[in-house]
């Protein structure tokens, strides 16, 4: 059985991600296997919150380079951005970042 902290690795912190906070849009680092049932029951449990709708993505790798010829790709990753009902309250970890 996984717990909502495996589900949920970790916050997206990008400019984008930063300027939906004012429409209470928060993204995630989630993990492969997880689907947007899942996620959603995740974040009302870690964070306290009501959500609407949870949008998924898979993220494909970048391309890297070490060295000459040797050419490979960073890992594949999957982002959620959920949303939060009007009424609900702010998640603590975006405060000090917008």
């Amino acid at each position: 059985m996984r717990t909502a902290y495996d589900i949920i690795i970790s916050p997206v912190i990008t400019e984008q991600s930063m300027e939906d906070l004012d429409i209470k849009k928060y993204a995630f680092r989630v993990a492969m296997d997880a689907n947007k049932i899942e996620i959603k029951k995740a974040v009302e449990e870690i964070f306290g919150v009501t959500v609407i709708k949870v949008t998924t993505t898979h993220m494909r790798g970048k391309k890297r380079r070490q060295g000459r010829y040797p050419e490979g790709r960073g890992a594949n990753w999957k982002k959620a951005v959920v949303k939060l009902s009007a009424d609900s309250k702010n998640i603590e970890i975006f405060e000090g970042m917008a």
